[in-house]
């Protein structure tokens, strides 16, 4: 327990901050800035095998620690013994927890998608996940997850993570904001895309489902942008679709501003915050029912109970036939993406670090 006036240190694996284009760093990005809005005195030793990124804020709360080496001996030891060292009270890792940690280690468990199908990882990494997530979740004080979804599916297939696991929502991208139209034709045409066309964002993996809402596309004279890394798996894009390959926040932000609808296929989900961050740039979205897109979505978006890409097919003709009904899902995405925050999920944060600092 914290003694006296002594304020609550948190030590954080912060190696993900900053990271290119990942769900992970949005949410290590996202907690951060959240905690800056906060008028708290908890300190934060951010620790990291690579210098410094522009993406940690400015506070006299946060301290840098650079520890050189391996991804595996930082968070098998470096990490957890510099984090005494220097006087931690508890850590904050993702998935992997050291044993070193002690009785106040916290983990986030983004989603078990892994235990759930693990086809759609290839064999490292899911042998990987396999062997250490659910013993993470077995040393943690407390597990933190994304969504309700999530949290039920964790406590399910992990049968150690029950009673301790909470959910705290995510937000949408620190850096995602709407373009005007005229400052999206630039950056459209250096992408070599025109209006109008539909979008996706992910990397294409198997879990991604990209394939889905390819084929749903063949027959509409309506561009496809799939915009993201390359993954793996096998993906035939066709003649009406272009894949983007990774693009930056401000191309991104075009994109989002620009299309017609949003198609989110994933076959599974932790949270989904391409969806939030569509609505913030008032594109429309029609999204699966993976995972905890319904959850996130409400009834701001078209959820599809289908896997078939025909019904896809119907779906988007059905939104890209009435502008009236656009517009109603546009302002409907709005309003859904503002009862999200980072501040207060860095609330809730806190509240967790508290009661895990008086274990």
């Amino acid at each position: 327990m914290v003694a006296g006036n002594v304020p609550l240190t948190v030590a954080i694996d912060a190696r993900l901050i900053g990271a290119q284009g990942t769900g992970d760093s949005t949410y290590w990005e996202g907690l951060l800035h959240g905690l800056t809005g906060l008028d708290d005195s908890t300190q934060f030793l951010l620790f990291s095998n690579a210098p410094k990124p522009r993406e940690i804020p400015n506070s006299d709360r946060f301290h840098w620690v650079f520890l050189p080496g391996s991804n595996r001996w930082f968070s098998l030891v470096r990490f957890p013994l510099a984090a005494k060292r220097l006087g931690a009270h508890l850590m904050h890792t993702q998935y992997n927890l050291s044993p070193l940690a002690g009785r106040r280690g916290i983990t986030t468990i983004h989603d078990v998608s892994f235990l759930i199908e693990p086809t759609w990882f290839q064999p490292k990494d899911r042998f990987l996940l396999t062997k250490f997530v659910p013993r993470a979740a077995k040393r943690a004080a407390k597990v933190i997850t994304v969504s309700n979804t999530s949290k039920a599916e964790i406590e399910h297939l992990i049968p150690a993570a029950r009673g301790k696991t909470v959910a705290i929502y995510n937000a949408a991208g620190l850096a995602r904001r709407r373009v005007e139209a005229s400052d999206c034709e630039p950056m459209l045409k250096e992408l070599g895309i025109t209006k109008p066309f539909l979008l996706t964002v992910g990397t294409r993996w198997p879990r991604k489902n990209m394939a889905l809402v390819i084929e749903a596309c063949k027959g509409l004279e309506t561009l496809l942008v799939i915009a993201g890394k390359s993954g793996w798996g096998p993906e035939e894009l066709g003649t009406n679709v272009v894949a983007t390959g990774y693009v930056g926040e401000d191309h991104l932000n075009a994109l989002y501003s620009s299309a017609s609808v949003y198609l989110a296929p994933s076959k599974h989900e932790g949270f989904g915050v391409p969806i939030l961050e569509a609505f913030r740039c008032g594109c429309p979205v029609i999204c699966s029912s993976g995972g905890a897109f319904p959850e996130v979505a409400g009834s701001a978006a078209m959820v599809m109970k289908s896997w078939e890409p025909k019904d896809w097919t119907e779906a988007i003709h059905k939104a890209l036939s009435s502008s009236s009904n656009l517009e109603a899902m546009r302002q409907a995405g709005f309003e859904r993406e503002r009862e999200f925050s980072w501040t207060r999920s860095a609330r809730e944060h806190l509240a967790i670090y508290r009661e895990v600092s008086s274990l």
